[in-house]
């Protein structure tokens, strides 16, 4: 059964070159800040990145002194077995309550579990939904 709560994501993006992915990875690890859970992609030169942390703060301080402009927003964080159909699940119990989808991302946990991020129009009404 999946269990969603409400968390803090750090959204920012930074001029992309060879190695920004490791740069940022070693930056916030040698902060002592765990990543829990991180979409990155490259666009237009940019390296664009999503990260839940077990430290935002400490985490944000770190990436503003490598010149991020980081924003804080809301996000649902799901934890569902790892097994086949789960993301189907969620996303109809999602729009079932009329709620859009705006972007998710996640992976597979150890063994048995997973792990996934939402951003919804509405996220309490989508994590009303998923923990119903």
């Amino acid at each position: 059964m999946a269990k969603a709560m409400k968390l803090k994501q750090l959204s920012f993006s930074l001029p992309n070159r060879v190695g920004l992915l490791a740069h940022v990875a070693s930056a916030v690890s040698q902060a002592k800040v765990n990543i829990e859970a991180i979409c990155a992609y490259e666009m237009d030169d940019k390296g664009f990145f999503m990260l839940v942390t077990d430290n935002n703060a400490k985490a944000k301080k770190v990436l503003a002194k490598m010149g991020a402009n980081v924003e804080v927003e809301d996000v649902l964080l799901v934890g569902v077995p790892n097994k086949v159909g789960q993301l189907q699940k969620l996303a109809k119990k999602i729009s079932d309550a009329g709620v859009d989808i705006y972007y998710a991302y996640g992976s597979p946990g150890a063994g048995k579990s997973a792990c996934l991020v939402f951003k919804t129009a509405n996220d309490g009404k989508a994590l009303k939904a998923i923990n119903a």
